[in-house]
């Protein structure tokens, strides 16, 4: 289906039928190298020494990433309603290697 572009905030409406659609749809939206990463959000914490709040994930591709510090009000409010409910979020990464354990640029709770 086709994307849908609001004139007043010049945000932008996806439909798809499916959810590999929508993804699909919106990793290309963002950029021809852009992919999905999902994990779950086992621990959250605040530690004032060692830069405030912390975040740690396992990853379903394999591997665990704690974040400590450097962690926005938005990215936060978004951990904190996965954890809170299913655990699950899903990133969406350009970036090589493990970098994209910790690119929060696109980040969302999962169902």
């Amino acid at each position: 289906m086709a994307n849908q572009k609001s004139s007043e905030n010049q945000g932008q409406q996806l439909h798809h039928s499916g959810t590999e659609a929508l993804e699909a749809a919106q990793a290309k939206q963002a950029g021809a190298d852009f992919e999905w990463h999902l994990g779950r959000v086992t621990r959250l914490g605040h530690f004032e020494i060692a830069g405030g709040r912390e975040v740690t994930i396992i990853w379903e591709e394999g591997g665990v990433s704690s974040q400590q510090g450097d962690i926005t009000d938005e990215q936060w409010e978004i951990f904190k309603l996965a954890f809170l409910t299913t655990g699950r979020i899903a990133v969406l990464s350009d970036q090589a290697g493990e970098d994209w354990m910790r690119d929060y640029r696109f980040l969302e709770a999962v169902r």
